[in-house]
């Protein structure tokens, strides 16, 4: 099961609204909750989560090094405006 960490500014409203829209659209590419889980943050946690997850996803600008797993900007996620690059890049780098 690949593990997914969403994080917003605060880690609460945006990133549940971004992995509520992760979810559908995931969800209408046939892909199951059976193989993906998804963890939610603030972006200040993000280094120290990282190495739990597969993948992360911000709906905001975050550039750091340390971390080792891919890093997608989720901004799309809210504004539906690229969506499907997002999705497409999701499906990708997870192996989905």
């Amino acid at each position: 099961m690949k593990k997914i960490l969403v994080a917003c500014g605060a880690g609460v409203v945006t990133s549940t609204t971004a992995m509520n829209k992760l979810q559908e659209e995931l969800s209408n590419r046939g892909i199951s909750t059976d193989e993906y889980s998804l963890g939610q943050s603030s972006v200040a946690q993000v280094e120290s989560l990282a190495p739990e997850y597969d993948l992360v996803i911000t709906t905001t600008q975050y550039d750091n090094d340390a971390v080792k797993i891919p890093v997608i900007n989720g901004l799309p996620l809210l504004t539906n405006v690229g969506i499907d690059n997002v999705i497409n890049e999701v499906v990708d780098k997870l192996g989905l």
